[in-house]
């Protein structure tokens, strides 16, 4: 970001909703950046800061080695927001007592506001919120009052309006609190009195800035896969710096049903885009053969895809600069953000830097942003519709939907099936609804009758989320008559599939791509 933007500061305490606190204020067009609750000062110091966001925690305040930000940043002089352990914190801090109490608080309660200024301006005396804790502040700080309570939670809210710290003891960043993020809003402009003018076409104006500024006259190279981030990306950096970018489509194999010819017309045609083409499919599956295990299959996939693309790379000359579509989600899942004790649930095949061999410089320019707001940014840049609204595709493709061993007649079923899924879907009008929706090859046969005959073929798995950004998800409620034709079509039309299942399970427990 500009050095100019105004940003609000998200100290990250451990908490599983602080990427919602940071998405709750940029949706109020205010930049927010997460840092962990341990930063160095100094580095807080760097930023055009007009607040910071106290997150909530796992931890206990009375702990030992309990998680405590640096003191200093309540003498910055810019309001602080203290969230469930970041209201407890900030107690603590100043002298308040934080004890545990008997029963836990979790889940809906009444909010009932005593002060109905600052945090609760314009809202009705008494609202809903969320709570989720097992300790509360039993004796205020000097300084600090009561701004609101709930039947368990005597101080449910307080405030030092003097030095504009405010703490609340639920969640006002999750759907379960439906004003807050009028509360929210309250905070960004009311404390801190934020301008609100980061927006989609003040972030692309800001990047292009930056990437003319760190490429000069040097030239980039892309690896664009036709979906929404690589797009964005590509689209933001061609802006920046016209033919100084070269773009490198690689065809895996693993792809979907004429993705090829779609990229060479959207990307050539349409954006007049430089834009190489490279069939590496017999190499892809050649690789893969007897592999099975998905996480063997991620590894080989992103070692061959680096080999291929470094190979056409090289081609092209000097070029310095590697540029790619990096999400802020796909940081989160391949290892924490923070440093912090975060497991990998699975590794993606952008992240984590480069190998070695590879001696290009870095462009990630949407690696602080949600796929929605990339979307906002891709409509802002004039991308085509069917190009934005495009559901994520996993990088390894096909293979991570092909459970078992992976082969040119099965990667066909698939690719034929999953055209039928999403041509449905489109046609009742669910595509733009859904997060993701595709079919799963399932490493198994099964006994069917068609024209009186006995056959014993393949299964598919029809899988279908609604989510706001991937990081959790449901499994959608498709009408029965939409799952109807989706099935009856894939069993008419693609020889070598004889039933088709749907699954139900949510994430958590389950992720959405099923390895």
């Amino acid at each position: 970001m500009s050095s100019e933007t105004e940003t609000i500061l998200v100290l990250d305490f451990g908490s599983q909703y602080t990427q919602l606190i940071a998405r709750r204020v940029r949706e109020q067009n205010v930049f927010s950046v997460i840092y962990p609750y341990n930063v160095p000062f100094e580095k807080i110091l760097n930023l055009n800061l007009k607040g910071i966001i106290l997150s909530g925690s796992p931890a206990n305040v009375y702990q030992k080695k309990a998680p405590l930000p640096d003191r200093s940043i309540y003498s910055l002089g810019v309001p602080i927001l203290g969230i469930c352990y970041g209201l407890q914190v900030t107690s603590h801090l100043f002298g308040g007592k934080v004890k545990k109490v008997k029963h836990r608080e979790y889940g809906h309660a009444k909010l009932h506001i005593d002060r109905k200024e600052d945090l609760f301006k314009g809202l009705p005396t008494s609202v809903d919120c969320w709570m989720s804790h097992g300790d509360q502040v039993r004796r205020l700080p000097r300084g600090f009052e009561r701004i609101a309570h709930t039947s368990s939670s005597p101080i449910a809210a307080f405030r030092n309006q003097a030095r504009q710290i405010y703490g609340v003891q639920f969640h006002p960043e999750v759907v379960h609190t439906p004003l807050g993020s009028k509360m929210i809003r309250n905070f960004l402009y009311q404390a801190c009195r934020v301008k609100g003018n980061w927006t989609p076409g003040s972030f692309i104006r800001d990047t292009v800035q930056a990437i003319r500024k760190q490429v000069g006259r040097d030239r980039v190279v892309m690896a664009l896969s036709g979906g929404v981030d690589s797009s964005v990306a590509a689209t933001l950096i061609h802006r920046a710096i016209g033919k100084q970018l070269s773009s490198i489509f690689v065809d895996t194999g693993l792809l979907r049903l004429r993705e090829r010819e779609r990229v060479r017309e959207i990307f050539k045609k349409h954006l007049k885009m430089n834009v190489k083409i490279v069939d590496a499919s017999r190499k892809f599956l050649r690789a893969l053969k007897g592999i099975e295990d998905p996480e063997k299959k991620r590894k080989m996939i992103g070692a061959l895809f680096i080999k291929v693309f470094d190979r056409e790379a090289k081609k092209l000359g000097c070029v310095p600069y590697l540029a790619q579509g990096t999400l802020y989600p796909d940081v989160i899942e391949s290892v924490s953000f923070h440093g912090g004790p975060t497991s990998t649930i699975k590794s993606h095949h952008n992240v984590g830097g480069l190998p070695k061999g590879m001696k290009f410089k870095l462009i990630e320019p949407l690696r602080e942003l949600f796929k929605d707001e990339v979307r906002r940014v891709g409509r802002s840049l004039g991308i085509p519709k069917d190009v934005i609204e495009r559901q994520p595709f996993p990088g390894p493709g096909l293979a991570v939907r092909m459970i078992g061993p992976v082969t040119k007649e099965y990667c066909d079923l698939l690719r034929e099936a999953d055209w039928i899924v999403l041509d449905e879907i489109k046609k009742a009008g669910f595509y733009s609804k859904l997060w993701q929706s595709f079919a799963v090859l399932l490493p198994i046969k099964s006994v069917g009758v068609m024209g009186d005959e006995r056959t014993y073929e393949n299964v598919v798995a029809i899988r279908a989320v609604t989510s706001e950004d991937g990081m959790t998800a449901d499994w959608a409620k498709l009408p029965d008559p939409l799952l109807t034709k989706i099935s009856n079509r894939i069993i008419n039309e693609v020889r070598g599939i004889n039933r088709v299942c749907y699954d139900i399970s949510s994430k958590p427990p389950a992720t959405i791509e099923w390895e």
